[in-house]
């Protein structure tokens, strides 16, 4: 029954404008079920935003692919994200074939979502910390991916990203926000930031030394 409701899905974000072929694969090989309480089992292929612990959310699928459309994950590539959350995203973003790096601020989320990780066989390095100061140990990463909304873009995240990295992250005030796709360049010799925005996106904050108090 699910594998019927999750192909609905695969249709569904096709008509919404996702392209990626790879994307649309790795969602449809990621058990999204596992990453949601048993009561919203049932509910996991519905192209909704579902609650998880700690009043957080597990992102609506066709968002997931937006910004893992965005993000143009390639084989072998070393991606940072901030927010592990259910750790739903880092999945989709291992099946693409990221060696993944993801930051959670609350122990409970990053526990939890390292133990179901595990138990699926995707091998994600994860540790419990302000987000919003990136993973310095572990720089250049080629693609950074924010699964919550900040106030700006954080400078930390852009200086860790590598010469044609692309950094996706929602950004805007606490009720609505755009995405941004940064890219860093290097254009007459100098290095270079760009930004694309997408609007009419909402996220739970990013809270943080570079983002919200609370």
């Amino acid at each position: 029954m699910l594998n019927l409701v999750k192909k609905e899905l695969i249709r569904e974000l096709l008509l919404m404008g996702i392209k990626s072929t790879r994307v649309l694969n790795a969602i449809e090989k990621v058990k999204r079920e596992e990453f949601v309480s048993d009561e919203l089992k049932k509910m996991a292929y519905d192209n909704n935003a579902l609650p998880i612990d700690c009043n957080q959310t597990i992102s609506q699928p066709y968002t997931v692919a937006f910004m893992t459309e965005l993000l143009n994950v390639k084989e072998g590539d070393k991606v940072l994200e901030i927010g592990t959350g259910s750790g739903y995203q880092a999945a989709i973003l291992k099946e693409l074939g990221a060696d993944v790096y993801s930051i959670e601020r609350i122990a409970e989320l990053s526990e939890k979502a390292k133990q179901i990780l595990e138990k699926l066989g995707y091998d994600v390095k994860i540790k419990t910390d302000d987000g919003t100061k990136g993973w310095a140990e572990y720089s250049p990463f080629d693609g950074i991916i924010v699964t919550a909304a900040a106030p700006h873009v954080p400078q930390s995240l852009v200086t860790q990203l590598k010469i044609d990295g692309r950094l996706v992250i929602p950004v805007g005030d606490k009720y609505t926000q755009k995405i941004v796709l940064v890219k860093k360049i290097i254009e007459e010799n100098q290095e270079k930031v760009t930004e694309k925005h997408y609007p009419d996106f909402r996220f739970v904050p990013l809270i943080g030394e570079e983002g919200w108090d609370s």
